[in-house]
């Protein structure tokens, strides 16, 4: 079921659901692409009707942001729970595990994805790591070549919000891969470079605080986040 959030159709599933649904598109021999929108995402949304329509032309939708489940809260549209894109992506990985596959990933600085791979691998392994590419790079359709040459079944697509989206609208399906997520900084996660916050802190809702005080720079791209919960009460309040 699609709950929408400011103009973002997001599917109203617990964590478990959405990886149920991603298990389901590994199974499948056809291209599936899966976005994770932040609060960020609305608002860039907004603005640029191309990456809202890819957003809501993806195959699943999922809430990353704690802004986007007290938006839906405040415009009556209550969601399941919030869904991390990291913990579908190790959802998915657990997925690729069991049945035996092989993983690209795509994106963050140089020896990132590298990194990442190696660790993903020794963990998991059961997974063919066939390629890795960092994000850095201008033609776009060399990079698709080298992904479609490696085949993979699950690509991780990590070059930031709108451009991994776009991305995967555009070439995901000539990459000959399975499933393929969009997953901003999460490379950094799986490579052991950022850690996330502790469980309690995400029990609560405030990893977005513990990443702002382990990263006091984010400070004037958070200060932005509070205008989608002014955006969902005005809405809620014209429609009253």
């Amino acid at each position: 079921m699609k709950k929408e959030v400011l103009g973002i159709a997001f599917d109203d599933l617990t964590r478990e659901e959405a990886a149920q649904a991603g298990a389901a598109f590994l199974a499948e021999d056809k291209f599936h692409y899966v976005v994770t929108p932040n609060p960020e995402f609305i608002l860039a949304a907004e603005k640029d009707g191309d990456f809202r329509r890819v957003l809501n032309g993806a195959d699943l939708v999922l809430p990353d942001g704690i802004g986007v489940v007290y938006s839906a809260k405040i415009l009556g549209t209550p969601l399941k729970s919030r869904v991390p894109g990291v913990e579908f992506a190790a959802d998915m990985l657990d997925c690729l595990n069991e049945r035996g596959g092989r993983l690209y990933l795509l994106g963050a600085k140089p020896g990132v994805a590298e990194e990442a791979g190696r660790r993903i691998v020794e963990q998991r392994p059961n997974i063919t790591l066939c390629g890795t590419q960092d994000g850095y790079f201008k033609d776009e359709e060399a990079v698709l070549l080298k992904v479609a040459a490696a085949q993979p079944d699950l690509l991780f697509v990590c070059l930031g919000a709108p451009k991994q989206e776009k991305w995967m609208a555009r070439w995901g399906r000539h990459t000959g891969a399975r499933l393929a997520i969009g997953l901003g900084g999460a490379l950094d996660v799986f490579a052991g470079r950022v850690e996330r916050a502790p469980e309690s802190w995400q029990r609560l809702g405030l990893e977005w605080a513990y990443r702002l005080k382990s990263e006091p720079r984010r400070a004037v791209r958070m200060a932005r986040l509070p205008l989608v919960l002014v955006k969902a009460a005005g809405q809620r309040f014209k429609k009253a």
